[in-house]
């Protein structure tokens, strides 16, 4: 599988994040807190067991050994402003071992450390489940803001060419380039 698949999509994650993010922060924090339907009770419990298993799992990608201690406290930042920090941090870190990887490395075996067990998963394996852990959870969270007064914004992107325009003052936000993204400045 191509490394620049595993590129596009640890950016694609930040900027979903992002924006998603972004959005919430128009909520007051009653409305973050407040019940909803989903996996977990709330926006911000959500958003908080988003940023929980991306350290679980970055931690193990990166040889770590932090393991289940990542959830021991369910919501580690109870205000968003925290948690958009704590996110943006395991988000750039998720993208700079995405950049460092190169096929054998994709290939590789991750040691994840599951309290009782240790799970051994190829690492190309192990992004794939992350990314799509953090793409579930992301539309939950994006269900419930639809029921708040603030409108959820567009997550379902990636990168169409023609529509770079439309995504430029976010990635200047973030410092992210699309030869960045696609490669085009490693030639």
């Amino acid at each position: 599988m191509s490394v620049l698949l595993f590129r596009a999509q640890a950016y694609n994650n930040a900027w979903a994040n992002h924006r998603l993010l972004a959005a919430c922060a128009r909520l007051p924090p009653a409305e973050l807190a407040a019940p909803r339907t989903g996996f977990f009770p709330s926006l911000i419990a959500t958003l908080n067991h988003i940023l929980i298993i991306d350290w679980f799992y970055v931690d193990a990608l990166e040889g770590g050994w932090l393991g289940p201690a990542a959830w021991a406290n369910e919501v580690p930042h109870p205000d968003l402003p925290g948690l958009r920090e704590a996110q943006s941090g395991v988000d750039r870190r998720l993208i700079a071992h995405c950049e460092a990887l190169d096929d054998a490395a994709l290939a590789g075996i991750v040691r994840v450390n599951r309290n009782t067990r240790v799970q051994e998963e190829r690492r190309d394996r192990l992004l794939l489940h992350l990314f799509q852990h953090q793409i579930h959870h992301r539309g939950q969270a994006h269900a419930m803001l639809s029921g708040t007064s603030v409108r959820p914004p567009q997550l379902d992107e990636f990168y169409s060419e023609a529509e770079a325009p439309l995504r430029a003052a976010e990635f200047a936000e973030l410092g992210f380039t699309e030869d960045a993204i696609w490669g085009r400045d490693r030639a």
